[in-house]
């Protein structure tokens, strides 16, 4: 007798448990169809508010991302290791060396490389 009492407390338990899991699932999903306003909208029967709001919204302008030169990307990418080698330390030919190491070893696109490569054989110490 005293064990299906307990059950009985532990199926209440859980059963109420439940109820409020259902409460919270309920509620939120109140919360995100109300914050969908966008949608609700554009589906109401007024199309004259509905060409209002698109005429409010204006496009997103599409972000272009900079391109970084040579001397910016060669600070980003050679000072997360070590510090920066002046570019008169090194021959045109010695810098071709190092690149080819460093870029395995930072990983580093063949595109921005090539910048870093540039940048550094221009200003080398022939």
């Amino acid at each position: 007798m005293n064990r299906l009492s307990a059950f009985k407390s532990r199926l209440w338990t859980g059963a109420g448990l439940v109820a409020v899991a259902a409460a919270f699932y309920a509620a939120s999903l109140v919360f995100v169809a109300g914050a969908d306003t966008k949608a609700a909208d554009a589906t109401s029967g007024d199309p004259k508010s509905a060409d209002k709001k698109a005429a409010d919204i204006k496009p997103e302008k599409k972000t272009e991302k900079k391109k970084l030169t040579g001397s910016e990307l060669y600070a980003i990418n050679c000072n997360r290791c070590h510090a920066e080698r002046y570019a008169t330390e090194f021959t045109s030919a010695q810098w071709k060396t190092l690149m080819t190491h460093m870029r395995v070893r930072a990983n580093l696109p063949a595109a921005q490389a090539k910048q870093i490569l540039k940048y550094l054989q221009e200003d080398s110490g022939n």
